[in-house]
């Protein structure tokens, strides 16, 4: 018996595992999940008793380590030996967990909206003793209150809430009451980010902040306008931070765009850049520099002579020209090309060849000091 899940995006690309609060699903990752999918292998879990997992995963007296285990079980099956995660409340608990115990699994760390501890165990073994006694209808009337800020709510999710089964939900409850890893937080070694939502009662941000100062190089982010599930209510922001922590960032496109076209060429682009064409520039700077061309399945060589090839054919002579110097920078002799361009002669016609040649000669003089 395994995890409820659902895996999205393409299966050779990095994984990223998404864990879910107390009382949700994986939905609550439905408006971040298919756009982290773009770059990533995203396998969203169920807790057990939750969503689509079996109640009997976990019993009276769970911990957070045996969440984790069924995380990694989880893992093993899909083949995954590494991944990155990120985690919501309870499900940043377990990441908490992987990363100070499992470290040689964890690549990278985001933490949402949770805590290293979460105010002692009295209020969760209470509220366990409760819901066993009681069933749940009690807390489900009070989840948009503890869940998100104003009118905002998720029926989905509160639905969720209603429907999963109440010892699955005690149990998780105690994983809770005795969870806290506060002494240990300065062995997490993986890449972390912790994620406030600046309303949230459950999990205030002075929690996050404990976590990011003992954590060596942690990054917060505090979001406005949102409360506990905080990538239901404010799943633009959690995405953007998400990326940046992740790597798909503008940052690193920009310093890969910088290595191949060199610094005069992204110096002037920045300087010509206005609020029209800032988005067009974000675009180019996070999927064609910052996924594409750091994408480590082909050098920078073979992009370059694919680029250039692609750009003879569409006789995009100005940008062709710019290519030819980032094919020097990326390591190719003039010769080498020649022969590239000599190739599109042959399946992007002689005229666009004729061209290019043009361009690619002037290009070369003026680097050699000929020109």
């Amino acid at each position: 018996m395994t995890l409820h899940h659902l895996a999205e995006g393409p299966t050779s690309a990095p994984p990223l595992l998404l864990g879910p609060s107390l009382g949700t699903s994986y939905r609550l990752w439905d408006k971040v999940a298919p756009e982290l999918a773009v770059s990533h292998r995203v396998v969203r879990w169920d807790l057990p008793g939750h969503g689509g997992s079996a109640a009997d995963l976990v019993g009276a007296g769970a911990t957070v380590a045996d969440l984790a285990v069924l995380v990694l079980r989880l893992a093993d099956g899909l083949g995954i030996e590494r991944f990155a995660y990120a985690g919501v409340s309870l499900g940043g608990a377990v990441g908490l967990h992987l990363a100070v115990h499992h470290p040689e699994r964890v690549t990278s760390l985001a933490v949402i909206c949770s805590s290293a501890h979460f105010g002692g165990d009295k209020a969760w073994r209470e509220r366990a003793e409760r819901v066993r006694r009681e069933g749940l209808d009690w807390l489900v009337a009070g989840a948009n209150a503890r869940w998100f800020a104003g009118d905002f709510t998720v029926p989905e999710l509160v639905r969720d809430h209603r429907e999963a089964d109440p010892e699955a939900y005690a149990a998780c409850c105690d994983a809770l009451a005795a969870f806290d890893l506060t002494d240990r937080l300065g062995r997490i070694g993986a890449p972390t980010l912790l994620i406030a939502g600046r309303e949230d009662p459950a999990t205030p941000p002075a929690h996050l902040r404990q976590i990011a100062d003992a954590v060596p190089g942690a990054a917060l982010a505090e979001i406005p306008g949102a409360s506990h599930l905080a990538p239901a209510q404010r799943p633009e922001a959690v995405l953007a931070t998400l990326r940046t922590h992740l790597g798909g960032a503008p940052r690193r496109g920009m310093e890969v765009r910088r290595e191949v076209l060199g610094d005069a060429h992204v110096d002037r682009a920045q300087a010509r850049q206005t609020p029209f064409t800032a988005r067009f520039q974000d675009f180019i700077s996070r999927y064609a520099w910052g996924e594409i061309w750091t994408d480590p399945t082909l050098t920078r060589r073979e992009r370059s002579m694919i680029t250039m090839t692609a750009l003879v054919a569409h006789g995009h002579y100005d940008e062709l020209a710019m290519h030819v110097r980032a094919a020097r920078r990326n390591g190719l002799t003039p010769e080498e090309i020649g022969a590239v361009l000599l190739q599109s002669a042959v399946y992007c016609g002689v005229p666009a060849a004729n061209s290019a040649f043009a361009v690619a000669q002037r290009v070369l003089a003026e680097e050699s000091g000929e020109g």
